[in-house]
């Protein structure tokens, strides 16, 4: 039986994925947990109340301060605080910085930032040769035009602590560029991280640290492009997970995001990658976040390993434990996305869907009449399959995507 642990997890607003992840760390045995959050206890499930073992609630569910005292009086009331941990992108920096100034074992302050300061990142990750988009942080509009003209276009612009796609622009020409600089010029408050615009497809790739090790890791691939998502609102998208996780045409990939997490920092957790596969069959490291990811991945990794990756999650970060798990799966999800504007007056094309695939769909959220709008990227919808053999899952989700229609109005 392991050491008892006194555990806070942040979670400032209470979304399907970190009410999931929540659980998974709150059904550790032998294990106290309490819960910093914005929202109030009574918006979760009464399941996941009755797991807590404390609860503080906070007016800034994302400001340091404000989770400071939150931490402070759940260790008052444990006794002591032996981790302290939250799935948020936004929260990894206060977290680090609190682990360090109350002596809480985990991801640090510095290493925290090497993950979150995007522009930060990529230095780190060439200075040890690691491949990456060419890239500079700028904060005059000289400096955009300097970058712009020694790399040339398209370029992409991001914020420097940005997740995943959001607030991220292409810009084609220098008119555009211009466009935005005009707008929403830079400053040294407000920077602006430009890249160069890597040709390629995009893919993911989750790993497992344990002591500084990489044990085990999943990838997955994007159709099409997140930054395409995001700039056309219409477009249905899929993520598939391939059964064939250790193919050779891998092997850079693995290699390299091995080293990335590495001398980013990470000893124990679980991280996403974003990254690309040029033409030419070399890759780019876009981006990495020391957390689990979110739009359904960690669904998807569960399903392909046939197992329940939330809880083994909190058990990584609590008791630095997780068994590597074979892939017997590929796994795909299908993201339905409404066609105009208004509320989903309905949806089109599932009979045959069913009818055709509905032995291999596993889970799915169908957009129902009158539900507004989605304001995520993540659509009105989902549908996940899997299947032993990944062509078939390819397949399915090829179809669902193309014969399905969620109409606004």
């Amino acid at each position: 039986m392991p050491k008892p642990r006194n555990v806070v997890f942040v979670a400032p607003f209470f979304q399907e994925t970190t009410i999931r992840l929540l659980n998974g760390v709150a059904a550790l045995p032998n294990t106290q947990v309490g819960l910093v959050s914005q929202d109030p206890a009574s918006r979760l499930p009464a399941e996941t109340r009755g797991l807590l073992d404390g609860h503080y609630r906070i007016a800034n569910g994302l400001d340091r301060e404000h989770i400071a005292g939150g931490v402070r009086e759940l260790g008052r009331h444990f006794g002591s605080v032996d981790r302290l941990i939250g799935a948020l992108e936004e929260l990894q920096v206060p977290l680090g910085e609190l682990r360090d100034e109350l002596g809480i074992e985990g991801l640090g302050a510095e290493a925290s930032r090497n993950f979150r300061d995007k522009s930060r990142m990529k230095d780190v990750l060439r200075s040890h040769d690691l491949p990456c988009a060419r890239h500079r942080l700028v904060t005059t509009a000289v400096d955009a035009r300097e970058f712009a003209s020694k790399v040339g276009f398209p370029l992409v612009g991001k914020p420097p602590a940005g997740s995943g796609a959001r607030s991220t622009f292409r810009f084609e020409n220098p008119g555009q560029l211009d466009d935005i600089l005009r707008t929403s010029p830079p400053g040294p408050e407000r920077p602006m991280l430009l890249e160069e615009f890597v040709i390629g497809t995009e893919s993911s790739f989750d790993s497992v640290c344990l002591n500084g090790e990489m044990i085990w890791h999943s990838i997955s691939h994007y159709q099409p492009t997140p930054l395409e998502v995001l700039s056309e609102p219409w477009i249905q998208w899929t993520v598939s997970i391939p059964r064939e996780v250790d193919r050779p045409d891998y092997a850079p990939i693995r290699e390299a995001g091995a080293r990335a997490v590495q001398v980013l920092g990470l000893r124990n957790g679980l991280s996403h990658m974003e990254w690309f596969e040029r033409p030419d069959g070399r890759i780019a490291i876009s981006e990495v976040g020391a957390r689990p990811p979110g739009a359904q991945f960690t669904k998807l990794m569960s399903y392909a390993h046939d197992f329940d990756l939330y809880r083994a999650w909190g058990q990584l970060m609590v008791y630095e434990e997780f068994e590597p798990r074979s892939r017997p799966y590929a796994a795909g999800a299908a993201y339905l996305r409404g066609q105009g504007s208004g509320m989903v007056k309905a949806v089109t094309g599932l009979k045959e869907i069913f009818t055709e695939h509905g032995d291999i769909v596993v889970e799915h959220r169908i957009p129902t009449a009158g539900q507004p709008q989605a304001s995520s990227y993540e659509g009105e919808g989902y549908v996940i399959v899997r299947h032993p053999e990944t062509d078939v899952v390819h397949r399915a989700l090829k179809t669902i995507i193309e014969r399905v229609r969620v109409v606004l109005g």
